[in-house]
C-alpha cells in the first residue's frame, strides 16, 4: 500500500510481514513472526489465484466426486495418480468425503452448492460454494449483499474466499433456498456490483491509490514525505469535491449515487471491478446460471459442512465489509471439528425425534379452565378433535371438553362451526380474528368481539391466525393448515408467504417422508436443529424433578459450604429479588441459610447505602373499617434491588392512602411524609407533635399498608419484635448496648413514602417492567416453567411471561427445551443453568441432608415433587435427602415421610429442627 512506511505490519494468508524498506515500487519485507499488523486490512489486499488455478481445483474436485459416486477408494487415487504423501492423501480423501456426505454432491464450476444453517443465537448464515477464485467470489458476494441490503433492508456481514462465499442472515431473511441465485441478472448487476464497490473499503483504498499516482494528492512536502493521516485528509477532500455523493449524509441520498463522469472516478470504479475484482468473469458466472448451464444444488444442514469451515474463520483480508474481526456474526458457529462420514451424512437431516420433542413442548397443557384459555390466546385457535385428545403425552388426559364448557358457560370462548363439518375452539379475546376470516361463522355461543377496535382486514386476521398456530405446530404443509380451519390452499399459501417476508417462518422438508414443502416458525426451527446436534443432547436431556431441586440448592448456595461476607448476602437478595416471604423469616431462615457469617447490620449497611430497598408487594385485603396496627412477624415482605424498584411498583396495584381507614396517627405522619419527603423518627415527632409511640404505631400502619419504609431494615425489625422483648424509646443508646438489645425504629435512618408506580398493572404495554420480572425469575430459579412459578404471588399470566421467554431465546440469552421430567409445556434456562444440571446428573447421590424453612422459596414440596404442601410459615420447616423430602415440622409436629430407623431418625430430627439466633453486631448461632 502507498501509505505503509518501514516498520509496518501487514498480512498476507497467515503469515504477517514487516516492511523493511520501499523503494521504487520494490517492498522488502522479513517475517514478523507472528506478530498482529497495523496495517487495517482495507489498507491491504491478499492475492488471489488464478482463473486456470481455479480451473485445476474444479477438475480435481469434479473426479474425486466421480469416484466416490463410484464407490472408489478416493485415497487410492490421490497417492497413485497423483503422487501425493500417503498421509496427505488419506487426510484429503476423508476430508472431501466427508463434505460430499454432507452436501450430497462436490462444489464445481460446472455445479454450485448453496448451503444454509443455524448457529448457536438462532441466526442463520448462508455459504455459496463455488470454486471461481477470490476476485469473482468478491463480486459476487458484494453484489449479493447489496441485494439483500435493497430486499431486505437490512446490511449483511459477508466474506469471500477462493472457494466460497459467506453472507451472516439476520432474523428478517427468510426465503427458499434456491432463490439468492435469481436475485441478480447479468443485464443490472454490474451497476449493482458499482454502487455496492461505493460503500465497500476497497474504493477508498484505490482512491487514494489513483489520486496519489495522477499526483492529485502530494506524497511529499519540503522533501519530507507526508504522513499517512495526512494524507488520507488529503484524499477525502478531494473526493468531496470531485465525488460528494461518496461522502454525503445518508439521510440525504435518494436511490442510487450519480457517479460522476471523472478520470480519476473511472479509473479507481475501473481498478476496483477489474483489479480487485473480475467483473467480466462474475457476469459471464450469471449469464450461465441464467441459462440453466450453471446447476445450483440447495442443502439446508443442521450444522456447516466440512467444506464451510474455511470461509467461516476468514481472515480480515476475506472480509467484504468493514466490521472489525472481533465483531463477526460467524463467530457464534460452533465448529465440529473433525467428522466421521456418517456425522457429516446426518447434518442434512433433522432429527425425527428433535421434531417430535418440539412439537411435545410446544403444545399446549390445560389442566385447568384458565390454563385452556390461555392455550387458546396463544395457538389463536383448537379443533374438536385437539381439545378432545387434549394433551397426548399425559396418558391421564382425557381430553379438555370439560374445561371448554366452563369457558363456554362464563362465555369467555365459543365453538364456531366450520363448513365442511366439525368445529373450532375460539377464545373470546382473538375472536374478532376468526370472524374477520369466517365472517357468517355460527357461534356455540354467541358473543361479541371483546375488542372495541375496527375489525381487522380479512388477510391480516388469517396471517395472525397462521403465526399463532405455527408458534405450536412444528413443521407442518400447507395442506395440514387448510384442513383444519377449511380453507382453501392458496389462501392459507398466501399467509404463509407474507409471514415468510416478515422472516418469521420458514419453508423446506424437515420431516422424513413428506415430499411437500413445509412451513415452520423461525424460533422452533432453531431450536429442532439444535437438538438434532448430538454435542447438545447431553445438555437438553431432562432431569428429574429431585435432580432439579439438588441443582437449586447449589444454585442458591443452600449447603454445608456457604459464601461468606456482604458479597454473599447481596448475592442472596439479587436471586430472591422480588420474593415476598413473612417478616420475620427473612434474617432468621432466609438469609442465615445462605451467607455463613450472616450478622443483621450486614442487611442494614446494604439498606443504607442504597442497593436493596424493602417493600410489601402484596399489600393487605382493604377490609372497611379494619385499622392495621402494624406488621406482625408473618407479613409479607420482598426486597428489591433499587434501581429496579420502579418495576416493581409497576407490577404492583397499591392503595391510596384516601381510601384507607387510616388512624389519626397514621394521617399526621402520612401528611408529613408527603410534604417534607424523607424524614428520620425525631423529626416526625417534633412535626406532628406527637408522641413517640404514637410515631411509632403510625409507621408500623402506614408499612404494613406499604405506604412507607425506611432506609435500613432496623425499622422494620423493630417493628415485628415483640413489645416485651424491644427497649422503651427513651432508654438510651448504652442502656441498649448494655442490654444487647437490637435498635429501634427511631434508628432505622429515615422514613419516606413509598413513590407511587407510573404505570400500574401487568399490561403487556409495560414491557420493560415484565421484562425485568421474567429475567429475575431466570436468576432465582435457572430454569422457568410454569409448575415451578406457583409459589410466587403476584405474577402475570404464563402466557404474558411466554412471549418474552421466546424473544429471549431467539436473542440467544436463553435456552429453550425440556429441561426438567415431569412437567409438561415450554421450559427455558440460562446457559449456566444447563451445565450446572448435566453436572448435578452426573453426581451420585450420597444422602445429602438440607434443611429448608417453609417461608423459603426453595420450598417446593408438593409442587416439584409429589406430596403435601407445607403452609408458608416461619416456624415450619421441610428436610430434603438428596432432593426428595423425608421429614417435615409443621406446627412443632415431626412427621416423617419414608421409614426411619431409630438410629436415623435422630440425625434426621436434628437436621430438620435446627435453629438459628440472629446477633445484633456478630454472627448466626
Amino acid at each position: 500500500s502507498f501509505e505503509s512506511i518501514p516498520g509496518d505490519i501487514f498480512q498476507l494468508g497467515n503469515t504477517s510481514y514487516r516492511i523493511l524498506k520501499i523503494e521504487q515500487g520494490r517492498v522488502l519485507v522479513e517475517d514478523a513472526k507472528g506478530m498482529p499488523p497495523n496495517i487495517p486490512f482495507w489498507f491491504g489486499e491478499a492475492p488471489s489465484r488464478s482463473a486456470e488455478l481455479s480451473v485445476a481445483v474444479s477438475r480435481l474436485r469434479a473426479e474425486a466426486d466421480r469416484r466416490l459416486a463410484a464407490g472408489e477408494d478416493l485415497g487410492t487415487w490421490l497417492s497413485g495418480t497423483l503422487k501425493l504423501d500417503a498421509a496427505a492423501a488419506q487426510q484429503l480423501a476423508e476430508y472431501l468425503t466427508a463434505a460430499r456426505a454432507a452436501l450430497g454432491s462436490l462444489p464445481t464450476q460446472q455445479t454450485i452448492i448453496f448451503e444454509r444453517f443455524f448457529d448457536e443465537t438462532g441466526d442463520q448464515h448462508f455459504v455459496i460454494h463455488s470454486p471461481f477464485g477470490a476476485r469473482i467470489n468478491r463480486a459476487w458476494g458484494l453484489a449479493l449483499r447489496k441485494r439483500f441490503c435493497r430486499k431486505f433492508n437490512f446490511e449483511l456481514q459477508a466474506a469471500a474466499l477462493e472457494d466460497s462465499i459467506v453472507l451472516s442472515l439476520g432474523a428478517t431473511h427468510s426465503f427458499p433456498l434456491e432463490e439468492p441465485a435469481k436475485y441478480l441478472s447479468p443485464a443490472t448487476a454490474l451497476d449493482v456490483l458499482s454502487q455496492a464497490v461505493l460503500a465497500a473499503p476497497m474504493f477508498g483504498t484505490r482512491w487514494r491509490w489513483v489520486t496519489t499516482t495522477a499526483l492529485a494528492v502530494r506524497r511529499n512536502r519540503n522533501g519530507k514525505r507526508m504522513p499517512p493521516a495526512f494524507q488520507r485528509a488529503d484524499a477525502e477532500d478531494l473526493v468531496a469535491l470531485i465525488f460528494p455523493d461518496q461522502l454525503a449524509c445518508a439521510e440525504n441520498l435518494a436511490g442510487a449515487r450519480e457517479v460522476p463522469d471523472h478520470p480519476l472516478v473511472r479509473q479507481t470504479l475501473k481498478d476496483c471491478l477489474h483489479e480487485v475484482m473480475d467483473a467480466d468473469g462474475f457476469l459471464k458466472v450469471l449469464e450461465r446460471l441464467q441459462s440453466g448451464e450453471l446447476k445450483v444444488i440447495a442443502r439446508d444442514l443442521a450444522s456447516p459442512s466440512p467444506l464451510a469451515q474455511e470461509i467461516l474463520i476468514a481472515r480480515p483480508y476475506a472480509f467484504l465489509d468493514d466490521a472489525p474481526a472481533e465483531e463477526r456474526r460467524t463467530l457464534a458457529v460452533q465448529s465440529r471439528g473433525v467428522m466421521s462420514i456418517e456425522e457429516a451424512g446426518s447434518l442434512a437431516e433433522l432429527d425425527p425425534e428433535a421434531i417430535a420433542r418440539v412439537r411435545s413442548e410446544v403444545w399446549p397443557s390445560a389442566r385447568d379452565a384458565d390454563e385452556l384459555h390461555d392455550a387458546l390466546m396463544v395457538a389463536g385457535f383448537l379443533t374438536d378433535a385437539e381439545g378432545a385428545r387434549g394433551n397426548p403425552d399425559d396418558a391421564l388426559d382425557t381430553g379438555w371438553s370439560r374445561l371448554f364448557d366452563e369457558l363456554r358457560h362464563a362465555r369467555r370462548a365459543t365453538r364456531a362451526g366450520l363448513a365442511g363439518g366439525g368445529g373450532i375452539w375460539v377464545a373470546a379475546e382473538r375472536l374478532h380474528e376468526y370472524l374477520a376470516v369466517f365472517p357468517g361463522a355460527t357461534l356455540e355461543p354467541a358473543l361479541e368481539p371483546l375488542h372495541e377496535v375496527s375489525a381487522p382486514a380479512r388477510e391480516d386476521a388469517l396471517r395472525e391466525l397462521v403465526r399463532s398456530r405455527l408458534e405450536m405446530s412444528g413443521p407442518v404443509t400447507v395442506k395440514v393448515l387448510s384442513d383444519l380451519l377449511g380453507l382453501n390452499s392458496g389462501e392459507i399459501e398466501f399467509a404463509l408467504l407474507a409471514l415468510e417476508a416478515e422472516g418469521g417462518v420458514m419453508r423446506g422438508r424437515y420431516t422424513a417422508g413428506i415430499t411437500e414443502t413445509e412451513w415452520c416458525e423461525r424460533r422452533l426451527l432453531a431450536r429442532i436443529h439444535r437438538y438434532t446436534l448430538k454435542r447438545l443432547r447431553s445438555e437438553i436431556e431432562p432431569v428429574a424433578p429431585a435432580d432439579y431441586l439438588r441443582f437449586l440448592f447449589d444454585w442458591h448456595g443452600i449447603g454445608a459450604e456457604r459464601a461468606d461476607g456482604p458479597a454473599a448476602l447481596a448475592a442472596a437478595l439479587e436471586q430472591l429479588e422480588g420474593f415476598s416471604a413473612p417478616a420475620a423469616a427473612w434474617e432468621g431462615d432466609i438469609l442465615a441459610a445462605r451467607v455463613g457469617d450472616y450478622a443483621s447490620y450486614m442487611l442494614d449497611q446494604l439498606c443504607a447505602g442504597g442497593s436493596v430497598t424493602w417493600m410489601r408487594l402484596v399489600p393487605p385485603r382493604n377490609d372497611g373499617d379494619e385499622r392495621r396496627a402494624g406488621p406482625v412477624r408473618g407479613t409479607p415482605i420482598a426486597f428489591v434491588a433499587r434501581d429496579a424498584s420502579h418495576h416493581w411498583r409497576a407490577l404492583t396495584e397499591s392503595p391510596e392512602a384516601a381510601a384507607l381507614n387510616l388512624s389519626h396517627p397514621a394521617q399526621t405522619v402520612h401528611a408529613a411524609l408527603q410534604q417534607r419527603g424523607a424524614l428520620f423518627f425525631s423529626d416526625l415527632v417534633q412535626i406532628t407533635g406527637l408522641l413517640r409511640t404514637q410515631v411509632e404505631s403510625a409507621l408500623g400502619e402506614l408499612a404494613t399498608w406499604g405506604l412507607a419504609a425506611s432506609d435500613t431494615f432496623a425499622g422494620l425489625r423493630a417493628l415485628i419484635t415483640p413489645a416485651g422483648k424491644r427497649a422503651p424509646l427513651a432508654r438510651s443508646a448504652r442502656y441498649r448496648l448494655r442490654r444487647g438489645i437490637a435498635p429501634g425504629v427511631n434508628e432505622a435512618g429515615r422514613w419516606a413514602l413509598t413513590p407511587k408506580p407510573v404505570i400500574a398493572g401487568t399490561t403487556l404495554s409495560n414491557a420493560e417492567a415484565l421484562t425485568h420480572l421474567a429475567e429475575v425469575l431466570l436468576r432465582r430459579y435457572g430454569v422457568v416453567f410454569r409448575k415451578v412459578l406457583e409459589r410466587e404471588n403476584g405474577l402475570p399470566s404464563w402466557r404474558e411471561l411466554l412471549y418474552i421467554y421466546r424473544r429471549l431465546e431467539a436473542r440467544g440469552e436463553v435456552r429453550g427445551g425440556r429441561f426438567v421430567d415431569d412437567f409438561a409445556g415450554e421450559q427455558f434456562a440460562l446457559p449456566d443453568a444447563v451445565g450446572a444440571l448435566r453436572a448435578i446428573r452426573k453426581q451420585q447421590r450420597d444422602g445429602t441432608l438440607v434443611s429448608v424453612s417453609a417461608a423459603d422459596v426453595l420450598n417446593l414440596t408438593g409442587i416439584i415433587t409429589p406430596g403435601q404442601r407445607v403452609p408458608v410459615q416461619g416456624e415450619n420447616r421441610v428436610l430434603y435427602r438428596d432432593g426428595v423430602p423425608v421429614a417435615l415440622q409443621i406446627a412443632e409436629e415431626v412427621k416423617f415421610l419414608a421409614d426411619v430407623t431409630p438410629e436415623t431418625e435422630w440425625a434426621l430430627r436434628n437436621s430438620l429442627l435446627r435453629r438459628k439466633r440472629i446477633l445484633t453486631s456478630g454472627t448466626i448461632q
